[in-house]
């Protein structure tokens, strides 16, 4: 919120875009027999931008943080599926280290905005 006149000026935004991107290529790789894991890794990965925005859009400081918690459950869900992909042979971990690497980067972007709209909310009570 702030000075950013759209959610696509945020850094997370951005950044969990391009992990789309990534988990898409990544997830084209897998056999065809783990069609439903490959589309519930797409969800996810999908969900995380998609939430950042909703609740930027909103304008309320405690929708914002909502979105973003669910944004960061997404994020933590996407890190679990390709623990399982690896777990069960669908996907190498080199075929996607590079993607989890930026997954973590989201994670870490989404618990830091995460904190500060919860100090902001605090600060406010």
């Amino acid at each position: 919120m702030g000075s950013t006149t759209s959610f696509r000026d945020l850094e997370v935004w951005q950044l969990s875009m391009q992990l789309v991107e990534d988990v898409y290529k990544v997830t084209r790789l897998m056999p065809r027999e783990e069609f439903d894991l490959r589309r519930q890794i797409r969800r996810a990965a999908v969900s995380i931008p998609v939430n950042v925005a909703e609740g930027w859009r909103r304008r309320s400081r405690l929708a914002y943080r909502n979105h973003v918690s669910i944004a960061l459950g997404s994020q933590a869900e996407l890190e679990t599926e390709f623990e399982i992909a690896a777990r069960i042979n669908a996907l190498p971990v080199d075929v996607y280290a590079d993607v989890l690497s930026r997954a973590g980067s989201v994670g870490r972007m989404l618990t830091r905005l995460h904190q500060r709209l919860s100090e902001e909310v605090v600060g406010r009570g």
